[in-house]
C-alpha cells in the first residue's frame, strides 16, 4: 500500500447525493470512498425510504428469504449493508451521516478516532438544540454498541444515534496507488416513531428465528426531547441536517499517522 500525506489539514467535502433506489445506502458508501481516493475526505447527510437494513450475516438464517417476503408485504423491505452490527431501521425522520477519509495504519489502531469524530459532530450539532449526548452502550437498543450516542430521557439513558464502520483498500483510478479508506456512519433518530421501528425490528428478528428482542424504552427521538422554538419554517430534520453541515464544514479529517 502506498502511504498518503497526513489528512489532518484536509477539510471534508459534503456531497449532495439524492436518494434513489433501495440500494442507495450501498451507493453512498461507494461514492464517498472512491471520492476520498481521488480528492480527499468526504461526507454526506441523507435519508432512505422506509425499511430495515441488516448486515450480510443475517443472510445465514434459513428463513431469510421468507422473512424478506413477509417484511416487504408489511411495507418494511429489508436491505443488506456492507458494515457489521445488527438490524437498523430507516425511513423519513431518520437522518444518516457518513464520513470517509484515508487512513495510514491498522484499522484497530484508528477505529476509535473515527467513531469519536462522528460522535463529536453529532453531539456538537445537537447541543445547538439544547441536547446533551454522550457515547455509551444502551441495553435493549437495536444494533447496540459502545459508540451509540445516548441522552437522558426521564432519568434514563436512551439511544438517540447508532454508529458503524467500513474499511476498504481502493486503487486510485489513474496512478494505481492503493489507499486505505474508512467510512464511519451514524444513524440519528429525529422525527420517527420509536414504537413502530422497534416493533418492526423485533418482527424481523422473530421471523429469522433469533431470540434477540429490542426494547421501546431503550431509544428516543430528537422530536421527543425538544420544543419547536428552534424551528423557523423548517422541519426538525432540515434544521438538524443544516446544523450537521455547519459543524462538518468547520472541522478537519481525523489526524492519521504516516508510515
Amino acid at each position: 500500500m502506498t502511504s498518503l500525506p497526513p489528512c489532518n489539514l484536509m477539510k471534508y467535502t459534503i456531497l449532495d447525493l439524492a436518494p434513489g433506489s433501495s440500494q442507495f445506502a450501498a451507493r453512498i458508501d461507494e461514492e464517498l470512498m472512491h471520492y476520498v481516493v481521488c480528492k480527499g475526505p468526504a461526507a454526506a447527510i441523507w435519508e432512505m425510504p422506509k425499511g430495515l437494513v441488516v448486515p450480510r450475516t443475517y443472510k445465514n438464517s434459513k428463513t431469510f428469504n421468507k422473512a424478506l417476503d413477509v417484511m416487504h408485504k408489511k411495507g418494511w423491505p429489508v436491505h443488506i449493508r456492507h458494515s457489521g452490527g445488527g438490524v437498523v431501521p430507516q425511513g423519513p425522520g431518520i437522518l444518516n451521516l457518513s464520513m470517509a477519509y484515508a487512513v495510514n495504519g491498522l484499522p484497530l489502531d484508528n477505529s476509535t478516532n473515527a467513531y469519536t469524530q462522528i460522535c463529536d459532530v453529532i453531539s456538537k450539532s445537537l447541543s445547538k438544540f439544547g441536547l446533551y449526548t454522550w457515547p455509551a452502550a444502551v441495553e435493549g437498543s437495536f444494533c447496540d454498541g459502545r459508540f451509540n450516542l445516548a441522552c437522558n430521557f426521564n432519568g434514563q439513558a436512551r439511544k438517540i444515534a447508532g454508529t458503524a464502520q467500513l474499511w476498504r483498500r481502493i486503487s486510485h483510478p489513474t496512478n494505481g496507488y492503493t489507499v486505505q479508506v474508512v467510512l464511519v456512519h451514524a444513524l440519528l433518530l429525529v422525527e420517527c416513531c420509536i414504537q413502530e421501528i422497534t416493533n418492526q425490528a423485533n418482527c424481523l428478528e422473530e421471523l429469522l428465528g433469533n431470540s434477540r428482542r429490542y426494547k421501546e424504552d431503550s431509544a428516543v427521538s430528537v422530536q421527543q426531547l425538544i420544543t419547536n422554538k428552534h424551528l423557523i419554517n423548517r422541519s426538525l430534520s432540515e434544521a438538524i441536517s443544516q446544523e450537521l453541515r455547519h459543524t462538518i464544514s468547520r472541522i478537519h479529517a481525523v489526524e492519521t499517522e504516516v508510515h
